[in-house]
């Protein structure tokens, strides 16, 4: 048996191989004449002459046309997407709203500032929303159902969108961190009542911070649109449709400079996607055969964007072994929830709801009205969650993985699990 590089042994590779940014790290000097021509053009607002040749407008009518639907809007950051998509959705004070345990916490944060209810459902082998889960969860008070597509891995859908069908309840997608993912032909994002995508420095592609959320309802676009500027509805130059509500909304404007960026970012979304998942699928069948170790299930391969490489080992103990082995063949990974590091992608480390210390008059929960029976939440509420995230091993793939890099992790799977497994 060959010997380890943690026991002493030659590693696999000489130098660390690890996934780094994508967009950002794909930046050159067309970024660079997109920014540099805002400033030349002195337009940094989007609602200064011509709203349809501002560069928000375009990114907005870049994804009309990608995604098939018919409103778009472009704010600041994901975050503000899933805010506007609530307001949107008309929810507040006494509504629930269902997400998964495995999310970043921006997800429960934006339920929160929209004055609705989190309600944390159980993900599956996917690390996804576990549509069953979601199904014991609603209640009379349910209004939405947020799946989350971690990782650049599509949610299962058909099942989520039967059960939005059969309660008659709106689904949000979280698109955050699968920017050009697809579900079955359809791209991730066009399939719910409303989709939230985000331009954050950690995504596809980026503006180091923006959103967008699309959505074919008017009212709901109109709404969000409200809240996303708290006087848009009263410029009659800007909004000349007339409503019979009002928001009073906040500031999540995007700027000229976030959306020539993004809007750059946009003519490499293919590109980069294609590269990442030619390498996914090199190591997925180098390794998939390997026993004792399962493969994290995707819904639709052919829709993963291919940005993580997760597999599952028989316990939590295993999982930290593998994982400091393969850190020691140079093959950069981690275990995904081992209690040494918060990672707020977990629902357990989300302190202004599992610590105890959340400020009383901003717990939505506590409201006069909400009727509902959640009020309070466990570091332990989602045991099947935990079960996952603890025995599961992740690894990054970026757009400058070789074959080589490759055919190397595939390599220091099959000699770590040959020797631990």
């Amino acid at each position: 048996m060959v010997k380890l590089a943690i026991d002493g042994g030659i590693p696999v590779r000489s130098a660390p191989l690890q996934g780094g940014f994508h967009g950002s790290a794909a930046i050159d000097q067309t970024e660079i004449n997109a920014v540099t021509n805002v400033l030349k053009k002195k337009r940094l607002f989007r609602f200064l002459g011509d709203e349809q040749e501002s560069e928000a407008a375009q990114v907005e009518a870049w994804y009309k046309a990608r995604l098939g639907r018919q409103h778009a809007l472009a704010v600041n950051g994901g975050t503000a997407a899933l805010i506007c998509a609530m307001y949107g959705l008309d929810l507040g004070p006494g509504d629930e709203v269902i997400i998964p345990a495995h999310t970043y916490v921006a997800t429960a944060a934006a339920v929160i500032a929209a004055g609705a209810v989190p309600v944390i459902a159980e993900i599956d082998n996917s690390l996804n929303i576990d549509p069953s889960d979601v199904e014991k969860k609603i209640t009379p008070y349910t209004k939405a159902i947020v799946p989350v597509h971690m990782r650049g891995i599509p949610a299962r859908m058909a099942e989520i969108m039967a059960i939005s069908e059969k309660h008659g309840i709106p689904v949000i997608e979280d698109v955050a961190q699968a920017n050009g993912g697809s579900y079955r032909g359809k791209y991730l994002g066009s399939m719910g009542k409303v989709g939230c995508f985000s331009f954050q420095q950690y995504k596809i592609i980026t503006s180091g911070e923006g959103g967008i959320f699309v959505t074919d309802d008017q009212d709901v676009y109109y709404r969000g649109r409200m809240q996303h500027d708290c006087a848009i509805g009263f410029w009659p130059s800007v909004d000349k449709t007339q409503h019979d509500y009002a928001v009073s909304g906040e500031n999540y404007r995007i700027s000229e400079l976030a959306a020539s960026l993004v809007l750059t970012q946009c003519g490499r979304l293919d590109s980069l996607l294609s590269t990442f998942r030619a390498t996914k699928k090199r190591i997925t069948q180098g390794v998939k055969d390997i026993k004792g170790l399962a493969l994290q299930d995707v819904p639709d391969p052919e829709g993963d964007c291919g940005i993580a490489f997760v597999f599952f080992a028989p316990t939590p103990d295993l999982a930290k072994r593998l994982s400091a082995a393969l850190n020691a063949e140079n093959i950069r990974c981690g275990t995904i929830y081992d209690n040494t590091i918060p990672d707020r992608h977990i629902y357990a480390n989300w302190p202004f709801m599992t610590s105890g210390k959340a400020e009383i008059r901003r717990m939505p929960w506590m409201s006069p009205y909400y009727k509902g029976s959640v009020r309070n939440y466990t570091r332990e509420q989602c045991p099947q969650s935990l079960g996952y995230l603890e025995r599961a091993v992740m690894m990054f793939i970026d757009q400058f993985f070789t074959a080589q890099d490759a055919d190397q992790v595939v390599e220091a799977i099959t000699k770590v699990a040959s020797a631990l497994l």
